[in-house]
């Protein structure tokens, strides 16, 4: 029998996984929109957008029900998020954004499907390289003009 806190246990490893697959495909999207619209990087784009696509394998409509953004603790914005001086403070806060949860995914499918935890951790390891390349192609580009 599931106790109450075994139901909150469930409800919050759920939250946690939405919320982070969120902001893992917000940031990806992100970056992609930046290489293939600012830059018109046809290598980086496809890249990208194969890895953005990668993440339905863990998306599941029925984890909807946990999603509570109205009790959200933390949804509004700090100052920091609220500024960006170019295109790379752009590019940084989102390379971060998805590697951070790219590894949260990690974490918290280690709990309930080791496949999908190791897909999170080739994503975060295909990102660390994605960032490398953009900056030592376009980092010159990208500062404030």
């Amino acid at each position: 029998m599931m106790t109450k806190q075994d139901t909150s246990y469930t409800v919050g490893v759920e939250r946690l996984i939405d919320a982070n697959l969120n902001r893992l495909g917000e940031g990806i999207r992100v970056i992609e929109d930046i290489v293939r619209y600012i830059h018109n990087d046809a290598t980086l784009t496809p890249r990208l957008k194969t890895l953005r696509h990668q993440l339905q394998q863990a998306h599941n409509p029925n984890r909807l029900q946990y999603r509570d953004i109205e009790n959200d603790v933390q949804k509004e914005s700090i100052p920091s998020e609220l500024t960006r001086t170019s295109l790379s403070d752009i590019i940084i806060a989102n390379f971060s954004r998805a590697q951070e949860s790219s590894r949260v995914l990690e974490e918290a499918f280690k709990l309930t499907d080791s496949t999908l935890s190791e897909l999170f951790k080739s994503i975060r390891y295909e990102l660390y390289a994605l960032e490398k390349i953009y900056f030592a192609t376009f980092s010159k580009l990208d500062t404030k003009g």
